[in-house]
């Protein structure tokens, strides 16, 4: 009977950070799966962040985005880039849609430099899924939308 007993820890889910890991596999357990499955998280935008003397220079991974939904914001030192993506509906005789993994909706990453950037020489490209930005230093900062070309 001694060989049966299990030590209860009560942090142990914390202790491996899956705190809510048991409430997930009810969810899984009972078929709630098909109901949730676009309760999935938000696609991220990836960064790359490179900085020399004169400027930063930005590469965000931003796959199947039109050039035209893109928005870049510099107030100062902070950076915001924002996308949206559309569902575009389509209905097929005789098809029905077993599964969809493609995000769609809003995407939004800001963040914050040393310097702050002359937004008057700003550039801003997009090319094969990747956004690229020159982000030149400067001492003051203002608020400026940037047209991505």
């Amino acid at each position: 009977m001694a060989n049966q007993l299990r030590h209860f820890d009560p942090f142990g889910d914390l202790a491996r950070m899956e705190p809510l890991r048991s409430v997930e596999d009810f969810f899984r357990d009972f078929g709630f799966k098909h109901a949730m499955r676009d309760l999935q998280k938000e696609a991220l935008i990836k960064l790359d962040v490179t900085e020399t003397d004169q400027a930063y220079n930005v590469k965000a991974e931003m796959p199947g985005m039109k050039k035209e939904d893109i928005k870049v914001d510099v107030d100062g030192n902070r950076v915001s880039i924002s996308a949206e993506t559309k569902r575009e509906t389509e209905e097929k005789k005789g098809e029905t849609v077993v599964r969809s993994e493609r995000y769609y909706g809003q995407q939004y990453r800001s963040f914050s430099l040393e310097h702050d950037i002359d937004d008057s020489k700003v550039e801003a490209k997009y090319l094969d899924g990747v956004l690229e930005l020159t982000l030149p230093k400067r001492a003051n900062g203002s608020a400026k939308k940037i047209v991505v070309n």
